[in-house]
């Protein structure tokens, strides 16, 4: 798979991703953080488990070392992330998750440099500025009144925190891919597992005969939908992007999830778009495109050490 396929693969994970934000808004009303987490995967297992059996039925059971990689990656980047996300909405508006989860590339490539040795070149650290940039003008619609009111609160750190486990969960999943010969269908499938199980004691506490009883269709489907493509598809879709082109430039295309979130609130729930939006989705499409494109012909940047 070429690198033009891969992003492009990326592309449509943000805009899975994107539905997932309009269908939570139906689900987080009718489940609380664990149900909605535990349900979500609980429904893609199928999915996923059959995807491997067909494509990988050798690498159907983990195996040794394996296992310690994948309770990680199933702990920190699968459980915690989704707890910490759907627990923040409670608390924090949908600027402020928006902006806090629009640092996802800054904070990966960041830890990508300081314990992965990973490359960073100027034209990259251009494009996620140029990127981050796009985002905030888009949420905020220029509006510096926006900016100026903005107010940290608990939900905000929760997000926060939330972005670090995801940004982890990106990093390591590709060195254990290559430490531990983990494949992206055996990494998506195993981490939904691990997820569930370890959301099940969380669930009963919090008592799902008082919310069962009340949920409608809508809030099912919405979860079926975060289950089959926010999940399967792009969490898959993410692992083959991280092994094939890495971690942190793999998580720029994070900064088209709201653009897309914008396009689908126009087209399904009606709402209204503005000329600097759509010039603020150019600015975030160059930025991706720089920080994610082949480094070739492009120079990282290079610390120099004084002698001692």
């Amino acid at each position: 798979m070429s690198d033009k396929q891969v992003r492009m693969l990326m592309v449509l994970t943000s805009l899975l991703w994107s539905g997932a934000f309009i269908t939570g808004k139906f689900s987080v009303q009718e489940f609380p953080p664990f149900a909605l987490t535990f349900f979500r995967f609980l429904f893609a297992l199928p999915f996923i488990f059959t995807i491997l059996y067909l494509k990988e039925p050798k690498n159907l059971f983990p195996h040794g070392k394996q296992w310690r990689a994948l309770l990680l990656l199933g702990f920190v980047g699968t459980f915690c992330y989704h707890v910490l996300f759907f627990t923040s909405l409670k608390y924090t508006t949908a600027i402020n998750s928006s902006l806090i989860g629009a640092i996802n590339p800054m904070v990966t490539t960041l830890l990508a440099a300081m314990f992965f040795g990973e490359r960073l070149t100027p034209l990259r650290v251009f494009g996620i500025f140029l990127s981050f940039s796009g985002v905030f003008l888009f949420i905020t619609n220029g509006d510096l009144q926006v900016m100026y009111h903005f107010q940290v609160n608990h939900g905000d750190f929760l997000m926060l925190i939330g972005v670090f486990c995801f940004a982890t969960y990106a990093l390591l999943s590709r060195r254990y891919m290559k430490q531990y010969q983990l494949t992206p269908f055996m990494v998506t499938a195993y981490t939904f597992l691990i997820c569930v199980v370890i959301s099940v004691p969380f669930v009963l506490c919090e008592n799902p005969a008082t919310y069962l009883s009340a949920t409608t269709s809508r809030g099912w489907l919405s979860i079926l939908y975060m289950s089959v493509f926010a999940s399967v598809l792009g969490y898959l879709f993410q692992a083959i992007a991280i092994q094939r082109i890495g971690a942190p430039r793999t998580a720029v295309f994070i900064n088209l999830v709201p653009i897309f979130t914008i396009i689908q609130s126009v087209t399904i729930l009606g709402e209204s778009i503005t000329l600097i939006k759509l010039m603020c989705a150019g600015i975030v499409i160059i930025g991706v495109y720089l920080a994610t494109r082949p480094e070739s012909k492009v120079y990282p940047m290079k610390i120099h050490k004084k002698a001692v």
